[in-house]
């Protein structure tokens, strides 16, 4: 989504699918929040804190969750809700495939973040599943209101 060739609908298509929708969420689970003294976890992007020219919107949904994930941890911390976000780098999914972008474009931009990425590779869902995991576990008790980035050092550049 280039400035240029960006539409009104695409981006508010975004918003709703990286904003509204966790909001929405977090909403409807409040009252088993509450209960149980939960947890919650966004997700967010390597690109919700650095800038992704050609892709701005999306970076700016992503900088809109680590904005909530700050806040509501302040606003849910009395109620001993914990809220945390990660931030994973380019990882393994169908999301590149489904934005209609060709094989062929698909490999390359797969192939170019893997060599900006230090560790040389594009991340594991699993990987990111497992720091979603540590993030939600009930033991984790002194930990609010954080972004913890997973990019294979991408962060770091």
């Amino acid at each position: 989504m280039p400035l240029a060739d960006t539409a009104h609908e695409a981006v508010s298509d975004l918003f709703q699918l990286n904003v509204t929708a966790p909001r929405l969420l977090a909403s409807a689970a409040l009252p088993h929040l509450h209960a149980a003294k939960g947890s919650i976890v966004n997700v967010s992007s390597t690109y919700g804190h650095r800038p992704l020219p050609g892709a701005a919107h999306y970076a700016a949904t992503k900088a809109a969750v680590e904005q909530l994930t700050r806040s509501w941890a302040l606003e849910l911390a009395p109620d001993g809700i914990r809220v945390n976000a990660l931030a994973p780098g380019p990882t393994e999914s169908e999301a590149l495939a489904s934005s209609g972008l060709t094989p062929s474009t698909v490999e390359e931009i797969k192939e170019d973040e893997a060599a900006r990425v230090p560790l040389g590779r594009r991340g594991e869902p699993a990987e990111v599943a497992a720091w979603i995991v540590r993030l939600a576990d009930p033991a984790t008790t002194w930990l609010t209101g954080q972004v913890l980035t997973i990019d294979g050092g991408l962060e770091l550049l």
